[in-house]
């Protein structure tokens, strides 16, 4: 019923652009938020953009001015746009999202399969 199909990943030098794509398939649900997620060898996933509905966004400070979130509501697609990428950006990036199923306002979180995002200095 839910499926979150990322895009985007691969090899760039430092300094490079990449842009993650992420197509979540749904059926019965509303979807809240959707957000990027990464992890790096040897260390636990944080958080990088998310985004609202309604277009509330928030980053982590570590990628602010470099990221920019942005969402197609119509196409349940969010996007990762990445510059001035650097080494400590390698890790594996995942889509996150938070729905919700009729009037209940219970959220039910999805992840995508993850793609390698590889910054080579």
């Amino acid at each position: 019923q839910v499926q979150l199909v990322e895009s985007g990943g691969g090899l760039v030098q430092a300094g490079g652009s990449l842009r993650l794509s992420c197509a979540a398939s749904v059926r019965f649900f509303s979807i809240n938020a959707m957000g990027w997620y990464r992890q790096a060898p040897g260390k636990q996933r944080e958080l990088v953009a998310t985004i609202t509905s309604g277009g509330n966004i928030m980053y982590a400070d570590s990628v602010k001015g470099r990221f920019t979130i942005s969402r197609d509501n119509a196409n349940n697609t969010v996007y990762l746009q990445m510059n001035s990428l650097k080494p400590d950006d390698t890790a594996v990036y995942s889509c996150n999202a938070a729905l919700t199923r009729g009037t209940s306002s219970y959220e039910y979180e999805y992840w995508g399969q993850g793609t390698q995002v590889t910054v080579s200095s």
